[in-house]
């Protein structure tokens, strides 16, 4: 029964609690690879190619079930989906660490992806349904900054695992919370918060007058000047309603081949950064750990702050923070190529590209949040999701053979060069408006 509209429910932020805690833990099951890449290394006597493969293939099995899992989330619904699917990462988790051979270890990465794979299309579903436009780009901040906790507390965690334990515990411990979180989402989240008992009526409200009233009512922190809105392409565009228009749109595919390019570098941070500090910085494994969370405690700060400016300083615009982003990470590149030994300052200097890194990270998925339908979102996000996902498949395998054949230097060149071509591409994107003040489905 719907709560008394006399009361106001703010649930949606607990739906957000609910969703930060979902894929932060697909996160960690993701992100523990990383750690243990060294004792798999030597136990299976692999080269960072093989590694950089078995990288790969959790990420090409994540984007093949993108475009599938964002058709079925618009036709079907969300909840079924997503639960299974957080079941499913648990137990593909669970299954890592009982693998014996490299093959079997290939399987169940490959499983694990396609596991995940609908989690991330199912949450950009709810944010859209569960919050008004001048809310989104925060709730999604939240939302990408979770993935982020997971690589700031898993090598810590992870590495006492392996000091107490051995490898393979790590994926025993890991497998356990993602149960309890698929059984609290089942229990608590309504596809629709018009169906959600916890969701009060002025709440209701909120969430759909907002977009009725095209967010009139949250004003901008700064005036956007005329200039700076003909420098970023923005335009008063129809929303996209069918899945034809969401295919023939620039908009989308740009935005796709960015994100491309920006897990890329991400994922290749979390899946590198362990060897990279025990190989070349010469840490014992406690001290790689601690070191290694740096950079994802950055993202945290980045994601959020990323969110918040693109709402409340950007006025529901996103391209700038992927500018600001994409043009900041080129830098950070070229200040690894010198980093520093002392653990506090490579920390610091982790910590500082972890933020720039990610001030734009989650508007990429925010983005086709104003350009489709509110029933067409799940398909536009699906095709920018499944970019992403093939660049984490990608970028992490290219990191590997350059590896194998040259050096790091290598390695921070590629990945600044990524940087600025995402740079390059955002900028043609049109910075889309709603063609009225009033548009309901913006």
């Amino acid at each position: 029964m719907k709560a008394d509209s006399k009361s106001t429910s703010r649930f949606r932020w607990v739906v957000a609690a609910l969703f930060f805690l979902a894929y932060m833990v697909a996160g960690a099951d993701r992100a523990n690879i990383g750690v243990v890449v060294p004792f798999i290394k030597q136990e299976y006597h692999l080269s960072n190619t093989d590694i950089g493969a078995l990288a790969s293939l959790f990420y090409l099995t994540y984007a093949i079930v993108q475009i599938p899992a964002g058709y079925l989330f618009g036709r079907y619904g969300i909840r079924k989906l997503l639960t299974g699917s957080l079941v499913l990462t648990s137990l593909a988790t669970l299954l890592i660490g009982f693998t014996s051979s490299v093959l079997q270890l290939k399987l169940a990465r490959a499983l694990l992806g396609a596991a995940e794979g609908p989690i991330n299309i199912g949450i950009v579903s709810i944010i859209n349904r569960w919050f008004p436009p001048s809310e989104k780009g925060l709730a999604t901040g939240i939302f990408m900054s979770s993935i982020k906790v997971a690589p700031a507390i898993v090598p810590p965690l992870c590495a006492y695992i392996v000091h107490l334990y051995g490898w393979r515990e790590v994926f025993f411990f890991f497998a356990i919370p993602g149960f309890f979180v698929a059984l609290l989402w089942w229990w608590l989240v309504k596809d629709d918060p018009a169906d959600s008992p916890h969701c009060s009526a002025s709440e209701l409200q909120h969430i759909q007058g907002s977009h009725a009233q095209g967010a009139a009512s949250v004003q901008p922190m700064v005036r956007i000047p005329v200039w700076f809105d003909r420098l970023i392409r923005t335009r008063q565009v129809p929303l996209l309603a069918d899945n034809k228009s969401i295919l023939a749109s620039w908009n989308v595919w740009a935005c796709a081949m960015g994100y491309f390019l920006m897990v890329g570098i991400t994922y290749s941070i979390m899946t590198w950064v362990p060897t990279y500090l025990i190989t070349v910085k010469q840490y014992s494994v406690l001290k790689m750990g601690m070191v290694a969370s740096a950079p994802w405690v950055g993202a945290i700060i980045g994601n959020l702050l990323g969110g918040w400016l693109s709402d409340r300083v950007f006025d529901r615009r996103r391209k700038p923070a992927m500018l600001i982003g994409s043009l900041a990470t080129v830098l950070m590149m070229v200040v690894l190529l010198n980093a520093p030994s002392d653990p506090l300052l490579l920390s610091a200097v982790f910590l500082l590209a972890g933020i720039l890194l990610n001030i734009g990270y989650s508007t990429f998925l925010v983005y086709p949040m104003g350009l489709a339908t509110k029933e067409r979102v799940p398909f536009a996000a699906s095709i920018v999701n499944t970019g992403g996902s093939l660049g984490g498949a990608f970028t992490p395998f290219v990191v590997g053979m350059l590896l194998d054949h040259f050096n790091w230097d290598y390695v921070f060149g590629f990945l600044g060069v990524s940087s600025l071509i995402t740079f390059a591409i955002v900028l043609t994107m049109v910075e889309p408006r709603p063609p009225t003040a009033a548009n309901p489905q913006a």
